[in-house]
């Protein structure tokens, strides 16, 4: 297996970014960078209404949908490059895309971790507010367990498979959709940075490179392309 010496590496620098946070009392320099970003961004949420209500606003549970439509919208430029038969292959990788981010946020949680968000973390320190406090809009700005990132995970996952199948330019643009849409949920305090950064990145960097560097994913992506009715018949035509 030609890519079986960085798929080793993927998984080492997985292994030690996760054990790097995990080890270290009070998770060691870690803690110093999440809880400063926190404490930055939550003292501007107290000193300027119009960035709380920002923050309530893209942290609103509707709000994801626009990350959706961002995503499909990249998805279906490049669908709408694309041929006929490679149309019905795309449909086949976005079935694999969404398997694997079921599967991996669910090895995901299954880390031996129980995180509150920074908000519960720092309920009882009189310079943390909540935007709740300012802002009568129902919103997500907390979490009982909060690692690793559900929510970055997912936007990671695109960018990665985006990466693999359409290029570097596809990916940048899903590395700007993650930017554009992890942030609020740091920004609020729903999320550590840590979350993301080491949570969703160590558990992508394990589970996909042995997905997506190997043949397993384009095997499953051409079973389920055979399986599809349209492209059964597109190839008989």
């Amino acid at each position: 297996m030609q890519r079986l010496p960085a798929i080793i590496a993927l998984n080492l620098a997985g292994v030690v970014l996760f054990f790097s946070w995990y080890l270290p009392p009070d998770h060691g320099f870690w803690f110093t960078i999440d809880s400063s970003i926190f404490l930055h961004f939550n003292r501007l949420m107290t000193q300027s209404h119009a960035f709380a209500l920002f923050l309530a606003v893209t942290n609103y549970r509707a709000f994801d949908a626009i990350a959706l439509l961002f995503m499909g919208a990249m998805y279906f430029y490049y669908y709408h490059r694309s041929g006929r038969e490679e149309r019905y292959r795309m449909l086949s990788i976005g079935i694999v895309m969404l398997l694997s981010a079921v599967v991996l946020n669910q090895l995901g949680h299954l880390l031996p971790v129980s995180h509150p968000s920074p908000t519960l973390f720092f309920e009882n320190d009189p310079r943390v507010a909540r935007v709740s406090q300012f802002v009568d809009i129902p919103t997500k700005d907390a979490s009982a367990d909060s690692f690793p990132g559900d929510h970055g995970m997912m936007l990671m996952i695109f960018a990665v498979y985006m990466w693999r199948y359409f290029g570097r330019r596809a990916f940048i643009g899903g590395l700007a959709i993650l930017m554009v849409f992890s942030l609020p949920r740091l920004m609020i305090g729903a999320h550590w940075f840590t979350d993301i950064a080491v949570g969703s990145l160590s558990v992508l960097l394990v589970g996909l490179s042995w997905w997506l560097l190997t043949d397993a994913c384009d095997k499953l992506v051409n079973r389920i392309n055979h399986l599809l009715p349209g492209a059964r018949i597109n190839r008989f035509q």
